[in-house]
């Protein structure tokens, strides 16, 4: 009966140093799952978004007159997107010249100079500069 006990007591004592290493996490179907990996979450940015600043901050020139939240020569981007947002305006209209100034029309003649480099751009390229110019608030 001793020897019955011990094996039982030896066999316990086995099983639970076994199981108390490392657990492994399993999905729904019994797939091992590393507890501890990192979680990569991808973040999409708008490709627009990006290709807009690239083109404010570059080709287009615009960071000559326009600041996120100054007034430079222009208004800055923060009150221009408040404005056309305010008035559902489209500023790709604008810069191909195609809309009114409604931000400050004080400024227009100084603004049109530039729509020879805003004219050449795509439709694409206007449309991301408004993209990149509204995400601002």
């Amino acid at each position: 009966m001793k020897q019955i006990l011990k094996s039982i007591v030896v066999f316990a004592l086995a099983i639970s140093v076994t199981n108390c290493g490392d657990k492994k996490e399993t999905d729904k179907y019994g797939n091992e799952v590393e507890k501890n990996a990192e979680t990569t979450t991808e973040t999409s940015v708008d490709p627009l978004l990006a290709k807009g600043q690239e083109l404010f901050e570059g080709k287009g020139t615009c960071t000559a007159c326009h600041k996120p939240d100054a007034k430079v020569i222009g208004p800055s981007i923060k009150e221009i997107a408040k404005i056309y947002k305010e008035k559902g305006a489209s500023i790709a209209a604008f810069i191909n010249e195609e809309g009114e100034p409604i931000v400050d029309p004080s400024q227009y003649d100084t603004m049109k100079t530039n729509f020879a480099i805003t004219k050449a751009m795509t439709a694409e390229e206007r449309k991301a500069l408004e993209v990149y110019m509204m995400s601002f608030e």
